[in-house]
Formats: C-alpha cells, sequence, structure tokens
C-alpha cells in the first residue's frame, strides 16, 4: 500500500529519529512511503492560541500538499486531531472532511487500516505507556477513566506494546491525566507545567519503568525534558521507535 507521510514540524527540527523510524516501521509492514518536502506546520499552534487567519492559511496549504488518495500516516496524534477536528472549521468543509478521513495516527493506521497488531518488534524493557489527552480523547486511542462505562479491553496503542517481544508494560498511577505540556500552555503558564509534569513523572519513576513512550512527540520532550534535569524517571521514546526494533537485532 502507497502512504503518504505527514511529519509535524516540531518532529522535522527537534526528534527526526522519529520519522526516520516511522518510514522504517512502515517499509517493514509492506508500505511504499511517499513524503513531499513542501510540507510545513499544520496549523496547530496558531489554531490553539486563536490565530486564526494563520491556521486557516497553513490549512489550505496542508490540502495542497497532501492531495490524492492515498492514506496520510502522522506519528503525531496531536497534529492528526487538529486535521480531523480542527480543519472543518477553517477550510471548506466538504475538503476536510475527506482529508480527515485519509489521516492516520501511526498506530492507528497500523491496527485499523493494515489490521496488524504484531509488528514483529522487540525490545526487552519495561516501560509504561503515556496516553497524551488528544489521542486518548480526541482520537480514541484509549479509554480515558472518565468515562463510567467499563473498558472493553486494551486501547489501541496499548494492543500494539503487549505484542512487542520481551516488553514489560508497567502500569501507572492516573495513567490518563495531562503531563502538562499543552501546546501554548506551557508557554503561557511555565510554572503549572512544570509542576503537573513533575506530578506526571513522579507516577512514572514509582511504575518503575525503564522508558516512557507515547504517540506524541511534544508530550514525551516536554517529560525527557524535566527527567534530564531532575535526574530521576523513565528516559522518553515514541512509540514509532519501539515499534521499529526488530526481532533478533
Amino acid at each position: 500500500m502507497r502512504v503518504q507521510l505527514f511529519i509535524p514540524c516540531y518532529v522535522d527540527q527537534l526528534a527526526p529519529q522519529v520519522g526516520l523510524a516511522s518510514v522504517t516501521l512502515l517499509e517493514r509492514l509492506g508500505c511504499s512511503v511517499d513524503f513531499d518536502p513542501r510540507q510545513t506546520c499544520c496549523g496547530q499552534p496558531f489554531v490553539t492560541t486563536g490565530a486564526r487567519a494563520e491556521a486557516a492559511s497553513l490549512a489550505r496549504r496542508h490540502l495542497d500538499v497532501f492531495r490524492g488518495s492515498d492514506p496520510i500516516v502522522c506519528p503525531s496524534a496531536s497534529c492528526v486531531a487538529t486535521v480531523r477536528q480542527r480543519y472543518r472549521e477553517l477550510v471548506e468543509p466538504g475538503a476536510a472532511r475527506e482529508l480527515a478521513a485519509r489521516t492516520f495516527e501511526l498506530g492507528e493506521f497500523i491496527v485499523r487500516v493494515l489490521n496488524r497488531s504484531d509488528v514483529g518488534a522487540r525490545f526487552p524493557h519495561r516501560v509504561a505507556l503515556l496516553e497524551s489527552c488528544h489521542g486518548l480523547r480526541e482520537l480514541g486511542l484509549g479509554w480515558p477513566s472518565e468515562r463510567t462505562a467499563r473498558a472493553p479491553g486494551p486501547g489501541l496503542t496499548e494492543s500494539l506494546l503487549r505484542r512487542v517481544a520481551g516488553l514489560e508494560l508497567c502500569p501507572v498511577e492516573r495513567r490518563d491525566e495531562c503531563c502538562g505540556f499543552g501546546g501554548a500552555f506551557s508557554v503561557e503558564y511555565p510554572e503549572l507545567s512544570g509542576r503537573i509534569g513533575r506530578a506526571k513523572l513522579d507516577a512514572l519513576e514509582r511504575s518503575g519503568a525503564e522508558f516512557v513512550t507515547g504517540t506524541d512527540v511534544s508530550c514525551l520532550l516536554h517529560l525527557d525534558g524535566l527527567r534530564r534535569r531532575e535526574g530521576r524517571g523513565p528516559r522518553a521514546l515514541h512509540l514509532a521507535e519501539i515499534l521499529a526494533s526488530e526481532a533478533g537485532a
């Protein structure tokens, strides 16, 4: 299957290894990956700060770059949520719906489109899952605790990790609370953002995990920055980096 790779600007600038791991993983699963270098920011920072005109301009550019009928795959739940949930307010609704229907978070694409949960990965370490707010509540990649109905089973991201050979998944207290990053929130309220992040770091440290993983680089960078500053807690790795690790490697 041919796919278009959608790489968020902060992955491109701060964590390019996540984009490379995504390509490695998708090609291992039989996909042919196209990357258009004209792509830029999807507009999420402008949406969250109320800069509607700038967000609409970037949304129109995104529509132009990702024309066609191939699925669009992105290693960022929050950017996928922006395309799916916000573009219909910024551009022509019909075009926004068509684009939204073809845009998938990486793990979601593997499970829901390729119908795979075992990707042949091996990662013999204790790992905690950070379920980001956008992935959990806007894309439904897991089951948020505020729902009163009983969870039907492991969430989509968790199901992928459970099939990684050698990986031990470590339960985390208050697992689906925000890490404190929140895009512009961490810039506007740095002290509060840091306190929320340290509370999450405490819970992750108590879980005994060696690594914390998730679907959003931004959240992981926030927690890894606190880890390096305080010298404690698990190291952050994006989901793509774990799933791209090969059995026997």
